[in-house]
């Protein structure tokens, strides 16, 4: 159960696997575009259903430290180097999601960008979280 309220309309049908909108009060903690990399900032894989992984290890480790989880996230924006890519990547996607953030669907966007700042990053994701307080 997160601690904010999901925004749907009446008669507009749910998402899946994100809210339209979310609303929420308490502290807000803001993350830098988050990639795939590991704490010495070297990718493993050039896979993008991994470095999505890494990117939800990396982005909870950095909302551990102000005492926030994946059920506090309520905005996400993905950013990813290839449309297909990541279509194709989808249930490597998912499960990962499922495991790490669970069943917390933020607001969220995925762009498709030509490219990243890091070279072999496939996908950064910007994110907010709010602690009830």
């Amino acid at each position: 159960m997160t601690p904010h309220r999901a925004l749907l309309p009446p008669g507009w049908k749910r998402p899946k696997g994100y809210s339209n909108g979310i609303s929420a009060t308490g502290r807000t903690i803001y993350t830098a575009g988050v990639v795939g990399w590991d704490e010495n900032e070297q990718f493993l894989t050039d896979d993008i259903a991994a470095q999505f992984r890494q990117v939800l290890v990396n982005t909870l480790a950095i909302l551990g430290e102000d005492g926030a989880g994946p059920e506090h996230i309520v905005r996400m924006t993905w950013y990813v180097t290839s449309r297909d890519e990541y279509l194709a990547s989808l249930a490597e996607i998912g499960a990962a999601y499922r495991e790490l953030i669970g069943k917390n669907f933020p607001a969220m966007a995925v762009v498709e960008v030509s490219a990243l700042v890091e070279a072999r990053a496939k996908i950064e994701i910007e994110t907010i979280a709010v602690v009830p307080g």
